[in-house]
């Protein structure tokens, strides 16, 4: 079945030539696929992978849905997407169907005004039409900016101006939110919307394959808006190639092959889900598989993993969490690779995911502005807590954010990428924010306000974002560290680690709890997670103050931190404990 199909197709993809095999009228095809395969044969060696490849040189124009996925898609007959819903009925795509089923909706787009350089808006779920519209919009030389159901009409006011948004595509349960704004925008619906044509016209038309556009590796092809964890979201403006060829490094990192079934939880909108429902698992030929729930069920999910004989398989840690807490004794199915992304991982949920199935659950690091570039590969050793090596092509250095040096060897700094080696998954810059893009480019790296360590091995361990790491008593405090820890406890769902000013000395770490089902924000909970945290964590880390709160959060589902740090500053002249604040000098036995 999968794993066959799998092996089989592996086993061809080996047997292509390399790139030293090709004559100077190479296409960009041919570059890519040399490129793909490379690091297919180098799977599970990594020093070599990170010594011998380079992302391929793909000539003076390049459109990886014409380029890439019509070429391998014509008379394929293998399935590229498989969506199965709740009541068990399901989309079955081949990729044949889906180059086929792109090029009408890329022929019907043209005839309602979409060219070459129109940003359009893509706030779907996760349905068939929006691969054939991501595919579609490519083909065109457009602009894809994907946007999230969950953005109301005033985020989508922001984004239509700041992105110059010509189009949108959306579902006739959203088309309200677009009422009252933007009257120039051409509407479309996926069903029928009064006021809005119906996307699913262009299905009944009959078009040859679209023709390429022209596009150059340089023109725009996705917009993407942060999630806004300590400001308002950034525009992120992508290429032609730095997706499309970048995610090369997120293929690898995933460990996919010709022929897996891959699965992965993320909400359309976001970076994430282009990573590895789109482009990572179609770079490999692999089937993209999703499950649509309204509301997370880790039974049917562990039952669908098995049942569609999922290979490889890829959530965030809030979901590993929910699984171990669910019954994993019905084994793994074919499951080959298991990933987390989104957050650090929490070592604790590696043992028992390991212990359950015998699989090394793999932890990563990218961002929006770029693919994966740390990772945890297949066949490497992974180390508790580390997210691993950078990725092949991936130029990373650590840089010490108080002098700009490079952090040579062991040790700590913010996790940077090195722009004098052309990192070709960058980001060209933030849309429209000189001042952003000057800060970001500083010194001759990419600073992606994130801090890490690094060990002997060249391991990097996450530490925390730049803003969220302080010191306390003059030790520096890494809130991931301590919120890892407090997460173990059955009481704490989520929790957000801050500085509260303190006058002693100057700022102790304050947990912010959201409490798990079934537990009390009273008192006999409050100290048994203080003592939790005072058993598991070092004297100097000490979690001093907890308060049960409802964490402030991004419409992606972040944590924001900075708002709970502007409360503690506020409430620094506010004398003893409030709202739900418990303190460890409240319990015999916690103090001191």
């Amino acid at each position: 079945m999968a794993t066959e199909r799998a092996d089989a197709r592996a086993g061809s993809a080996v047997a292509r030539p390399t790139r030293k095999d090709y004559a100077q009228g190479m296409t960009a095809t041919d570059a890519f696929r040399a490129a793909r395969d490379q690091l297919i044969d180098l799977r599970e060696d990594h020093e070599r992978a990170v010594a011998e490849f380079a992302f391929p040189d793909v000539g003076e124009r390049f459109n990886w849905a014409i380029d890439w996925f019509d070429a391998i898609a014509r008379g394929n007959d293998e399935p590229a997407l498989v969506i199965v819903e709740e009541d068990g009925s399901s989309t079955e795509l081949s990729f044949d169907a889906i180059a086929a089923r792109s090029d009408r909706v890329a022929a019907w787009l043209k005839e309602r005004g979409v060219g070459k350089g129109d940003p359009v808006i893509l706030m779907l779920g996760n349905q068939a039409e929006l691969w054939d519209l991501m595919l579609a919009v490519m083909k065109l030389g457009a602009v894809i900016m994907p946007t999230t159901t969950a953005a109301g009409t005033s985020d989508l006011e922001d984004r239509i101006t700041r992105g110059r948004a010509t189009a949108v595509v959306t579902t006739p349960d959203q088309t309200w939110k677009f009422d009252g704004i933007a009257p120039d925008l051409t509407r479309i619906s996926v069903g029928e919307a009064d006021g809005w044509e119906d996307m699913h016209a262009a299905y009944a038309i009959d078009v040859p394959p679209t023709p390429h556009p022209g596009t150059a590796p340089g023109d725009p092809l996705l917009l993407y808006f942060t999630s806004g964890t300590t400001s308002r979201p950034k525009l992120v403006e992508h290429t032609q190639i730095s997706y499309p060829v970048g995610h090369l490094s997120t293929m690898y990192w995933l460990g996919l092959r010709p022929g897996d079934v891959h699965l992965n939880i993320s909400s359309p909108g976001w970076a994430k889900h282009a990573w590895s429902c789109f482009f990572a698992p179609w770079i490999a030929e692999a089937t993209i598989f999703l499950y649509n729930y309204t509301r997370f069920d880790a039974a049917s999910l562990l039952t669908e993993l098995r049942d569609r004989e999922v290979t490889s398989f890829c959530a965030p840690p809030t979901v590993w969490r929910m699984l171990i807490n669910a019954d994993l004794s019905g084994g793994k199915g074919s499951l080959r690779e298991v990933i987390g992304a989104g957050e650090p991982l929490n070592p604790e949920v590696i043992a028992q995911v390991d212990a359950a199935w015998g699989l090394i659950l793999r932890d990563g690091y990218g961002q929006t502005e770029m693919t994966a570039a740390v990772g945890n590969t297949p066949g490497s050793v992974v180390k508790a807590g580390s997210m691993g090596r950078p990725l092949p092509g991936m130029p990373v250095a650590l840089v010490d954010p108080a002098t700009g040096e490079v952090v040579v060897g062991p040790g700590e700094g913010e996790i940077c990428l090195d722009l004098a080696q052309h990192p070709l998954s960058l980001m060209t810059g933030y849309q429209g924010d000189d001042k952003r893009n000057a800060e970001a480019m500083e010194g001759g790296f990419y600073h992606t306000g994130d801090v890490a360590s690094r060990d002997d091995d060249g391991y990097i361990t996450y530490v925390g974002r730049t803003d969220d790491v302080f010191k306390a008593s003059d030790y520096k405090i890494s809130p991931f560290e301590l919120e890892s820890v407090l997460i173990e406890h059955p009481a704490v769902a989520e929790a957000a680690v801050v500085p509260a000013p303190d006058e002693v000395r100057l700022a102790v770490p304050k947990a912010y709890i959201a409490l798990a089902p079934g537990h009390e924000p009273d008192a006999d909970t409050a100290r048994s997670i203080l003592a939790h945290a005072r058993e598991h964590l070092q004297p100097w880390q000490r979690v001093r103050r907890i308060e049960f709160f409802e964490l402030p959060k991004t419409i992606s589902g972040k944590i924001r931190r900075v708002e709970l740090r502007a409360r503690e500053e506020q409430l620094a002249d506010v004398e003893g404990r409030h709202g739900q604040e418990w303190r460890d000098d409240m319990f015999e036995g916690l103090k001191g």
